[in-house]
């Protein structure tokens, strides 16, 4: 009788702390049995130094332990002329880590409606590459572990300015207009044919004959159009009602400028060859700015509280409140390494631990050497990193805005900032 009462009154308290809107739960360390007082003295000490150390101006940590979050901390302010402190539900540009947080679930999800076959040409689905020999038998689970030989990157941002600097006004325009309806920052506006060129320079570019581990972001800019063509709905509707939704995600948009959330949104770079100001409440990425801000690649915006969320629903493999969004078995084959052989570490669309990570030290490991080998996330360019580990059910978010004032600032890589914050988790289980 007192077991069935506990377990009515925890439920009761789950309810009421808002579980049941999908509201993340907050406890401390302790109570997971992790040593408190190490915690906050480690990670203080290593934000301090990464703002010390011009790392980046501000960040904020966020970790879960099983889907509890025993910390959320905020650190620095927005820019180094310190105007506005940071704030635990400012909205951060997510960069590369859009790729798991936009497209990804979608494509998990037609994988298992049989809408796509990891195995099958991906030219099967995207038909402009039926009439490209060096692409029509590159197959999804390739194209997603980084397995291809896709070019890396391609520079669009080269055929919109001109070789002085201005930009072509066949191509953006400073009002819109029928022609001109995807707005790329304030008072730019892209030709809507634009997307159709960079389509275009992707089915002809040049394709690697060596598969071998090559990081590349080309084939999420035509994710979106993939995946509205495959469903027949809105690629930001589909996300919004298939997973952000069900999840509880509130925050994980695109054009964030456009939608009136009530949220700070941290600055990223002061772009001196494009929109000649400081980046703000658009997307950093140039590709992604020029597909209007709604890209794959990046452009998706959000707090670490929704992030949180969509890497717990990942780290109990599709399941949110007892609710399978993805079946358990297509989120285990995405979360896996698909080539180990080739040593290439890579799962499908996530980022997995290096392959002898176990056995390397923290300077030398990514990210910390303690996590285990099913854990997976990714990272993005503007300074944000998502990890979650089923085995330990340790779910590590970190944002920043390194590429502040520019994104020259690489400290936070060199000092490994990143990997000693997630370390100091794993090892306050005392």
């Amino acid at each position: 009788m007192k077991k069935i009462l506990s377990a009515f009154c925890s439920i009761f308290l789950l309810v009421q702390l808002g579980f049941a809107q999908n509201e993340l739960i907050h406890a401390r360390p302790s109570q997971f049995g992790m040593d408190e007082a190490f915690i906050k003295q480690k990670v203080d000490s290593i934000m301090q130094m990464g703002i010390d150390s011009l790392a980046f101006p501000g960040a904020q940590v966020l970790v879960a332990k099983n889907d509890t979050v025993i910390f959320h901390q905020a650190y620095g302010f927005h820019t180094y002329e310190q105007v506005q402190a940071s704030a635990l539900d400012d909205l951060y540009d997510l960069a590369s880590v859009t790729k798991i947080s936009g497209p990804l679930p979608a494509l998990m999800k037609l994988v298992d409606e049989g809408k796509l076959d990891l195995d099958q040409p991906f030219s099967n689905y995207w038909k402009p590459w039926k009439k490209r020999k060096d692409k029509r038998d590159l197959t999804l689970r390739e194209i997603l572990a980084h397995q291809a030989g896709l070019v890396p990157y391609i520079v669009f941002l080269q055929k919109v300015i001109k070789k002085n600097g201005k930009i072509k006004k066949r191509f953006v325009h400073d009002s819109p207009s029928n022609r001109f309806q995807g707005q790329v920052y304030d008072g730019f506006f892209i030709n809507d044919r634009f997307e159709r060129k960079m389509n275009r320079i992707i089915n002809r570019s040049k394709v690697s004959t060596d598969k071998k581990y090559l990081y590349s972001g080309l084939s999420f800019l035509i994710f979106p159009s993939l995946i509205e063509q495959l469903t027949g709905t809105d690629y930001e509707s589909y996300l919004e009602e298939n997973f952000y939704k069900p999840i509880g995600c509130q925050t994980l948009v695109y054009n964030p400028r456009e939608k009136n959330l009530e949220k700070a949104i941290v600055p990223t770079e002061v772009d001196s060859l494009f929109r000649k100001t400081l980046v703000k409440g658009w997307v950093h990425d140039e590709n992604a700015a020029l597909k209007a801000g709604v890209s794959g690649n990046a452009g998706l915006f959000g707090t670490a509280d929704d992030l949180a969320k969509l890497m717990l629903f990942y780290q109990n493999y599709g399941n949110v409140n007892g609710k399978q969004l993805i079946s358990e078995k297509t989120v285990r084959e995405f979360t896996e390494v698909q080539f180990p052989e080739n040593e290439n570490r890579r799962g499908l669309g996530f980022d997995k631990p290096l392959l002898d990570n176990a056995a390397l030290s923290l300077e030398e490991a990514y990210p910390s050497p303690l996590v285990s080998a099913e854990s997976f996330g990714h990272s993005g360019f503007t300074g944000t990193f998502v990890w979650a580990d089923p085995v330990h059910k340790l779910t590590f978010i970190f944002l920043s805005n390194r590429v502040y004032p520019t994104r020259d600032h690489r400290k936070l890589y060199s000092l490994g900032i990143r990997e000693a914050l997630q370390d100091v988790f794993y090892r306050a289980v005392q």
